[in-house]
């Protein structure tokens, strides 16, 4: 039996299309929700604000963003995760 390639063990993880949460985390006192709705637009055109809830840490510094999304592929999640950890405003993405 070979072993399994990276994708081949996401594949078995991931039923595609199905339904996935996007978390992102930044500075709460800039407009993050709308940066972060923007990223994952690009590649999941879909969406609305609707998708999006969020969380301001105690401190009331930090926000949470956790966008709802039909994950079409694994090609399509790299590509957002990609689009939020490049973005200079996405402290953290999970």
């Amino acid at each position: 039996m070979a072993d399994k390639t990276p994708e081949e063990l996401h594949n078995e993880l991931m039923d595609y299309p199905c339904k996935f949460t996007i978390k992102a985390m930044g500075y709460a006192h800039i407009d993050l929700s709308l940066i972060v709705i923007d990223i994952v637009q690009r590649h999941t055109p879909e969406i609305g604000k609707r998708a999006v809830q969020s969380k301001f840490s105690t401190s009331k510094k930090y926000i949470s963003l956790s966008v709802t999304i039909t994950a079409q592929n694994k090609q399509q999640m790299d590509a957002i995760y990609q689009d939020l950890s490049d973005c200079e405003h996405v402290l953290m993405s999970l």
